[in-house]
């Protein structure tokens, strides 16, 4: 039996004089961005002329066609994340083992089109923290407006706007791609994978991450303001008779959309195709569980959210009539397409963080998972039901009466797989060996938040409780609980425990601890005061309220300004431990997953040796018991001599 492996060898860089004009990067970016948008005007002002449509300069059309579609796609052309698919196309020799554009050797390689799955891993979470406090500049000048009744600094639709960007970054640009870069980087690794099964679509799914950021944020700029309609951008509500920046958002989510769909579709290939020997689906890490099933959400889901901003944006530039009761359009279907997405949507913003907590609660209790096959298949159960939900966020909104009580079933039903897992963390933590270092802090904050916002949830899947609060604070504290303190505490769980990994240093133990108590301490200042305030009947969405809610409105707003304070230490402790951190050991943690094998940061191509995979992944505890071994990366072959 022979065993062999590739040789990966990296190409050299090109150096010397460069064509700078019309080689990959961002001088060719820049040009082809103005080009591509020059074209794009052009086509819609001729087409507009050929068809007699007046006025032939309508801007409307013309943005929407040479700014949101053709300049992002020469900025993508000029970038280079087209290159060796355009050179395949026309015909043009390619080289299939090029790696020039694999890996990291300097600063500057994060700044163009990589190959390497753990580069862009790195590219996803640095550009998600930088819209992260963007949006979280946006969520404190909000809190600023409703510091006091009345008009403070902003009018109702700038107010909306603010509101509604800030939603939109968080959910579309930092929680679902915070995720995917930290699976991007530990996934293949964790598989026994030398990269994802698909480098350059990798690469181009990223890039496609800051335009969609860009468009939303520059929807300030543009006449009329920002989209004010909410992150849900319902229909009619956002439709015609509001500014230019709603167009924005439905291309801004389109782009946001196809990034999500291209990074699912490829961790679903990759988890099929390409793990180690001796990895079957029972010795998978319940991470790569976590990412297999979210793929399965995304690339089903996503597509409706697709269709839901399509139509809203054919409504508003082509004067179609899908959701326009008034043209015989169906406004409630807009609804039921957003959160046929939207509502699975909220869990491929968690199920990510529930692999990232279990892996960190295994090891630092040094147990093995309780219940791993249960957990596994819970997380399959929540795929299934997922899909069974989106209407109990439409108990108010004049659908079919009927649909209630099967939507608050199916509601409440779906926490049984999740409490499934709230008690198997409990059980595996029971009688370990606890240590509270960072990562495990967070993983609690979750668990207890999220607990939380979960009870909260189960209140509003029963009918005459939501008809009560809804579209008040009740339901802003509700899913801050859950995508804050579910989601955000699970991402900054993830850094902490793979930072060593990704960097090759050792964060700062003390501020690390200090970033979780100052987040955790603001966060329940901030939001739990919210359940009472929408029980008494303050609405969302509203830039001002009654006097008899000031008190707790001055008090949250200096609450979340406390809050916005501790991502400094966060950003400090990052910056200086990835610049002076003491190096970090392979396995500073003592995990037992493939990670942990290889050097801190990996090899350029992950594993030198082909890890064999002979066990459980969390066999903390057992004497003897290993994940993996390492075997020889180039096996000789072995001829076998027959005695006669």
């Amino acid at each position: 039996m022979t065993a062999t492996t590739v040789d990966h060898e990296v190409s050299p860089r090109s150096g010397g004089a460069r064509h700078y004009l019309l080689g990959a990067g961002w001088i060719r970016a820049l040009w082809m961005s103005a080009l591509f948008a020059a074209f794009g005007f052009g086509l819609v002002v001729l087409l507009r002329w050929w068809g007699d449509w007046q006025p032939i300069f309508k801007w409307t059309p013309i943005v929407l066609v040479s700014i949101l579609v053709c300049a992002p796609l020469g900025f993508l052309a000029g970038l280079g994340t087209f290159d060796y698919w355009a050179r395949y196309a026309i015909g043009s020799p390619t080289r299939v083992d090029d790696h020039s554009g694999h890996g990291a050797t300097s600063w500057k390689d994060y700044f163009k089109v990589n190959t390497d799955h753990k580069v862009i891993g790195v590219q996803y979470l640095v550009t998600t923290i930088v819209f992260f406090i963007l949006g979280g500049m946006l969520a404190l000048l909000v809190r600023a407006e409703l510091a006091k009744p009345g008009t403070q600094y902003f009018d109702p639709q700038t107010y909306n706007g603010l509101f509604s960007v800030h939603a939109s970054l968080m959910i579309f640009l930092f929680v679902i791609p915070a995720f995917a870069g930290l699976a991007n980087f530990a996934v293949p690794l964790m598989l026994g994978a030398a990269d994802m099964a698909f480098p350059r679509l990798n690469a181009l799914s990223f890039w496609l991450l800051p335009i969609a950021g860009i468009m939303m944020l520059s929807s300030f700029v543009v006449p009329g303001g920002a989209f004010a309609c909410g992150w849900t951008g319902y229909a009619p509500l956002c439709s015609t008779h509001q500014p230019l920046g709603a167009v924005f958002f439905n291309q801004g989510v389109q782009w946001a959309g196809a990034s999500s769909i291209m990074t699912a579709l490829n961790f679903l290939v990759t988890i099929i195709t390409m793990r180690a020997p001796g990895m079957t689906f029972w010795r998978m890490p319940l991470l790569v569980w976590a990412n297999f099933t979210t793929s399965l959400l995304v690339v089903i889901a996503t597509p409706f959210i697709a269709g839901s901003q399509f139509f809203s944006m054919f409504d508003h530039v082509m004067h179609t009539a899908f959701f326009d009761p008034g043209n015989g359009g169906y406004a409630l279907g807009y609804q039921h397409i957003f959160w046929f997405y939207s509502h699975p949507a909220v869990y491929i913003m968690m199920l990510p963080g529930f692999g990232i907590v279990s892996e960190v609660i295994a090891v630092f209790s040094r147990k093995p998972i309780f219940g791993y096959r249960l957990m596994a298949l819970s997380l399959m159960a929540i795929v299934v039901l997922g899909f069974s939900v989106w209407a109990h966020h439409m108990f108010v909104s004049g659908m079919a009466p009927w649909l209630r009580v099967p939507m608050m079933i199916t509601t409440l039903l779906i926490a049984v797989p999740t409490g499934i897992k709230i008690f198997s963390w409990l059980a595996t933590m029971w009688e370990g060996k606890l240590r509270f270092n960072t990562p495990m802090l967070f993983a609690l904050g979750f668990l207890s938040m999220f607990v939380i916002g979960g009870l909260s949830g189960v209140m509003l899947g029963a009918v005459p409780i939501d008809i009560h609060v809804s579209d008040t604070y009740f339901i802003v504290a509700h899913i801050h609980y859950v995508l804050f303190g579910g989601s955000v505490f699970t991402i900054f769980a993830g850094m902490y425990y793979w930072f060593p990994k990704i960097t090759g240093r050792m964060y700062n133990e003390r501020l690390g601890k200090l970033h979780f108590w100052l987040t955790f301490v603001g966060f329940n200042l901030t939001f739990f005061p919210m359940h009472l305030v929408g029980m008494e009947g303050m609405p969302r969405r509203v830039a001002d309220y009654a006097p008899k809610f000031a008190s707790l409105n001055m008090f949250i707003s200096l609450a979340s300004f406390g809050l916005g304070m501790s991502t400094i230490v966060f950003l400090y402790n990052m910056i200086t431990s990835w610049r002076n951190g003491p190096i970090a050991p392979s396995n500073p943690w003592r995990g037992m997953t493939l990670e942990w094998l290889v050097s801190s940061p990996p090899p350029t191509f992950n594993f030198d040796e082909i890890p064999q995979v002979v066990g459980s992944p969390y066999e903390y505890g057992v004497p003897g018991a290993q994940h993996a071994i390492l075997a020889p990366a180039r096996a000789t072959e072995v001829e076998e001599v027959t005695v006669p």
